[in-house]
């Protein structure tokens, strides 16, 4: 069974368990026996649950068969970033500080899920505090497709457990490109929501107004319905949108009508050909689908991605203010240089970056009045080996063309989905995304489903795992 099951997609899965093919109680246990197997080398799981993922397929599965059926995630095993408050587990984030807490409440993501009947079988494992640098005296998940190189910033457990088979989809989240770099590296589909999409009530802060919850999965279509799930106003976080949970859309596979735009010169520079070929081939699957490729202008990111740092650090520091800098020896140099800088910015510095960020995303949405889509790459490269990544903390240059493609809609809100297209000559995956106005995350996941409609980019898995 395990062997047949664990790389199907979620929404395969919920339709095997739906009509009784399957049953939640023996795809926990086959999930639960992948992870004792596999993730000793993986390092992807903070702590497993095995007793309670148990208890609640076997509750899935009597109300399953009672005719009682809540959602297409009912009996489906998922796991979710260690960032989660979950009240029947610890939740770390990532750091030391936090070892052994236990909240007294799930987030309400969580109870979300619980809700739709998911089966959560733990946490999994991420960079301290969500930023950049795992904890050093922490493991760090092992990317599958390459032990040498990058898992993808701070959802990196939540990437390599999904792309493993150790779970059918994950929750992360993205302050500046966490679910989407994850994504890249891993070969999977993820969707950093509108800002205030997804509740972050019961989630540990990076930055309050950049931090996006959102799903990880193996395709669009299990992306949205996960989001269907989570999404919605939440009265504990006063920052949420309004309006109720999503319902699952009907949504037609094609990009017919979509005009998506493209700036072939921010596309180009400094991107690697093997992207840009991806790029490519994806504006070809836009104009085979009835969709218009229309040229466009995109504002100018530099600022935005060169004060993101800054920007981050001060939101931080208030995120940080209990612990740092009275804690300040048991946090990794990391986060602890990112507080630093964030504490010591003047008020007129920090000003002007508010100031960048406003007419940037007034330049973005009025962008999206003219198109539905904007076509980019995740990042401007494979997955870099860690040597490679240590390189870019000592550069800020590299370091901002690294996350040129991602931070500026973090600090936007601009919702973006993340998509597999094809591999490296060395076997690495590479990604794309599709960013599109605030509230279009269902055009997002069609242009998701038109994609991987004509193409399996996001059927392939590590090899040998």
């Amino acid at each position: 069974m395990e062997n047949e099951l664990h790389y199907l997609e979620l929404s395969e899965l919920s339709q095997l368990i739906r009509t009784g093919k399957v049953s939640p109680v023996d795809v926990t246990r086959a999930q639960l026996a992948r992870i004792e197997t596999l993730d000793g080398k993986l390092n992807s799981y903070a702590h497993v649950a095995a007793e309670q993922a148990l208890a609640q397929a076997r509750q899935a599965e009597a109300e399953l068969a009672r005719g009682e059926y809540r959602s297409p995630l009912h009996g489906v095993p998922i796991a979710v970033k260690d960032l989660f408050w979950t009240q029947d587990m610890p939740t770390t984030a990532g750091t030391t500080i936090y070892r052994g807490f236990v909240p007294p409440e799930d987030a309400t993501v969580v109870r979300r899920l619980k809700d739709a009947g998911a089966v959560i079988l733990g946490k999994l494992r991420m960079t301290e505090g969500a930023f950049a640098i795992h904890h050093p005296d922490l493991p760090a998940p092992v990317n599958p497709w390459g032990a040498a190189h990058w898992a993808g910033a701070s959802s990196s457990g939540s990437g390599v457990a999904t792309a493993a088979g150790l779970c059918y989809a994950a929750l992360g989240t993205d302050t500046g490109g966490s679910i989407r770099f994850p994504c890249a590296a891993n070969g999977l589909t993820g969707l950093k929501p509108t800002w205030g999409r997804v509740s972050r009530h019961g989630v540990f802060e990076l930055a309050a107004s950049l931090d996006h919850v959102g799903p990880m999965a193996r395709s669009a279509r299990d992306v949205l319905y996960m989001l269907c799930a989570i999404a919605g106003h939440d009265p504990k976080d006063p920052t949420s949108l309004p309006g109720a949970c999503l319902e699952i859309p009907r949504i037609d596979e094609t990009f017919k009508g979509l005009r998506v735009g493209v700036d072939e010169s921010w596309l180009s520079d400094g991107v690697d050909p093997a992207i840009q070929q991806g790029l490519q081939q994806i504006m070809a699957f836009v104009r085979e689908g009835g969709g218009v490729l229309q040229s466009v202008r995109m504002p100018d990111t530099r600022a935005v991605s060169t004060n993101w740092e800054q920007h981050c650090g001060v939101q931080a520091a208030i995120a940080h203010e209990a612990t740092y800098p009275s804690r300040a020896a048991e946090y990794g140099p990391a986060l602890s240089r990112l507080i630093d800088g964030g504490r010591e910015l003047s008020g007129l510095a920090y000003q002007r970056i508010l100031l960048a960020a406003q007419r940037f995303t007034g330049a973005v949405d009025a962008l999206l009045n003219q198109v539905d889509l904007v076509l980019a790459p995740v990042q401007p490269y494979a997955a870099p080996t860690y040597e490679q990544l240590a390189d870019l903390a000592l550069d800020p240059e590299a370091n901002r063309r690294l996350i040129q493609f991602t931070s500026p809609f973090n600090v936007s809100g601009h919702p973006c989905l993340s998509l597999p297209y094809g591999c490296t000559q060395q076997g690495l995956p590479l990604g794309v995304q599709f960013i599109a106005k605030k509230g279009a995350e269902a055009v997002l996941c069609r242009a998701g489903m038109a994609v991987q409609r004509v193409s399996d980019w996001h059927k392939q898995h590590p090899p040998g795992i």
